[in-house]
């Protein structure tokens, strides 16, 4: 099926039915082929370090987890300066940096179908353990990588410690808050989207340049991650500890909405062509366990794990199965668009599998990493009728009010809500009804900043005062770059904003800028 009889019977249906889907997936020559290769060339010659990006690891469980790295001796080429043919890859996994005490060992063959990406899944390791990994190809040997399995599902684990960011733009500035977050030592990191940025050269800064267009073509998505995967800050962090990945819009297209850009007139069965070809490459660069694995332009990401008894944590998708936002996706009342039932940010699929894991929780605390502000926040100027972002929780206004209900409902221990994409640290208390400020307190919900989109940011802004005093759910705010580190027990989780100085030019310094507390019961967010 050419594109565009796909595109003339996408607009005689209505919409992407299954066998529309069929006929289009099976136009798609990059829908990746796992096993097209029985062999591969075992002694490849590099000209230069194939492993340019790095290595990686992610999707811990208690037995396992994902090492990941991609062969691009040329990087910024199209096809990274590899050969269109498959490259055997060997992997080790060792007790120990030095690698005397190997626990697993094998060979797997990266094929131009993933881009020379591997994803390898060792099983059978120690619980609650830290390991080193490598891989070599040729006459390469890659960096050596940290990772850890979490604990035994039975276990009571008597502390936990994550770092949380988002929002990393490339031009804006430099990922020079990695450095103190490596230095903070956790046991793993969510990134909750944004991990890349879609625009042209030269929209958002001059500290360094994108290359090229906005992106498109599965090569462009593949150029543009090397870019960001070439920064050794980033290269450090994810060589430090293994990450929970999930994304946002930039990660596609700004503002997307399921199969909806935000710019008119453009061809649905085109812009799921661009979909594909951005979620096949963001699973070639990311530690993504093979469940996750694209086919055309459906991709699953919602997931969840748990470190033993003390923590559950819920990783969810809030951008490809949303609803179109409402009211132009301009800020604005809480009216019958933004208050419809049918609004959904979850997709059908995804909020009956998290309200069911939600309900079967042993966890201490239920912790959803997630995209967007749950708080009902008024963004309107002073003596302004009350508007809030559509692109947020407050546009899917009845979801967020059904959700929230199903954690008070079913008396979910202790549920935090992790978010990111708003470029600045909040702290909110969530009820069901933030207009009923007597109302019970449901969770607690922490935002991260960017790491480095918008610059260096600021730590205040003009009318704070008046801003807090009409959002009462909100506890804290600022617009700095940074991350969150928290700590969790089985009595407290602590909440640690830091930031830095600056993103724009070199020897930014990272400090603690303000710390909260909640307490195991007792959702209520306290200064620590």
């Amino acid at each position: 099926m050419k594109i565009d009889d796909l595109s003339n019977a996408l607009r005689h249906e209505g919409g992407l039915s299954r066998r529309l889907f069929l006929a289009y997936a099976a136009s798609l020559s990059s829908i990746p082929l796992l096993s097209r290769y029985a062999s591969a060339a075992p002694a490849h010659v590099f000209t230069s370090d194939p492993f340019s990006f790095g290595v990686a690891s992610g999707d811990p469980d208690h037995e396992s987890v994902i090492l990941w790295t991609r062969l691009a001796p040329k990087p910024l080429e199209p096809g990274g300066g590899m050969p269109k043919a498959p490259v055997e890859v060997h992997w080790e996994i060792a007790e120990d940096n030095s690698f005397k005490k190997i626990v697993q060992s094998g060979k797997v063959n990266a094929t131009p179908e993933l881009g020379h990406s591997v994803h390898i899944e060792p099983r059978d390791l120690k619980p609650d353990h830290w390991y080193s990994y490598r891989f070599k190809s040729g006459d390469a040997t890659s960096p050596v990588g940290r990772t850890r399995t979490l604990p035994a599902p039975d276990a009571s684990p008597d502390k936990l410690r994550f770092a949380v960011t988002s929002c990393q733009n490339f031009e804006a500035g430099l990922f020079t808050a990695y450095q103190q977050m490596a230095a903070d030592q956790p046991d793993f990191v969510f990134h909750l989207g944004d991990y890349i940025y879609e625009y042209a050269s030269g929209r958002n800064g001059k500290v360094r340049t994108h290359q090229g267009p906005e992106i498109e073509s599965l090569d462009q998505y593949r150029i543009r991650y090397a870019q960001y995967k070439g920064d050794k800050d980033l290269q450090a962090i994810h060589a430090a500890c293994p990450w929970f990945v999930t994304w946002d819009d930039h990660e596609f297209d700004n503002n997307c909405a399921n199969d909806i850009s935000e710019q008119e007139g453009i061809d649905t069965a085109k812009f799921l062509i661009r979909r594909a070809n951005a979620y096949q490459a963001y699973y070639e660069m990311m530690p993504l366990r093979t469940s996750s694995l694209p086919v055309g332009p459906n991709m699953t990401l919602y997931r969840k794990g748990s470190f033993g008894t003390l923590a559950e944590f819920f990783i969810l998708d809030t951008r490809q199965y949303r609803s179109d936002q409402p009211n132009g996706d301009r800020h604005s009342p809480l009216n019958t668009a933004a208050t419809n039932p049918r609004q959904t940010l979850l997709g059908k699929a995804q909020r009956k599998w998290l309200f069911d894991s939600l309900s079967g929780s042993k966890g201490t605390w239920n912790i959803l990493a997630q995209q967007v502000m749950m708080a009902l926040v008024d963004r309107s100027k002073v003596n302004s009728p009350a508007a809030y972002s559509m692109d947020q929780w407050p546009g899917y206004a009845h979801e967020r009010k059904v959700l929230l209900k199903h954690l008070q409902d079913h008396k979910i221990n202790n549920p935090v809500v992790l978010t990111g994409d708003i470029h600045s640290n909040w702290a909110n208390e969530l009820r069901v009804d933030d207009f009923k400020p007597d109302q019970a307190l449901v969770a607690s919900e922490f935002v991260t900043t960017s790491l480095s989109s918008g610059g260096n940011g600021s730590s205040q802004f003009e009318g704070l005062d008046e801003f807090l005093g009409r959002n009462p759910c909100t506890k804290f705010h600022n617009r700095q770059r940074g991350y969150i580190m928290c700590d969790v027990t089985p009595k407290t989780y602590s909440a640690d904003y830091k930031v830095i100085d600056k993103v724009t030019s070199a020897g930014g310094k990272t400090t603690s800028l303000a710390k909260f507390t909640v307490e195991s019961g007792r959702p209520n967010i306290h200064t620590a």
